[in-house]
């Protein structure tokens, strides 16, 4: 149990001096390349094409599954 406490307390310290430094480098440089608004709709549009496209592959798959069996 010792050990445990104190991998978690090592594990906390670490995460938050790196939120503490990620916070600090926002503060000194706030232009540091932050994805844009166009580049989040794109990937977002292209994610959501890619799932219906599979969908509905899928969904032609299981309608014909017994006629492209003997195939």
């Amino acid at each position: 149990m010792k050990r445990t406490a104190e991998h978690t307390r090592r594990a906390v310290h670490w995460l938050t001096t790196r939120w503490h430094d990620s916070l600090e480098e926002a503060r000194q440089r706030p232009d540091r390349g932050d994805v844009s608004t166009t580049t989040v709709i794109i990937w977002v549009a292209a994610v959501t094409g890619a799932v219906v496209i599979a969908g509905t592959i899928a969904i032609v798959i299981a309608k014909y599954n017994g006629q492209l069996a003997g195939l």
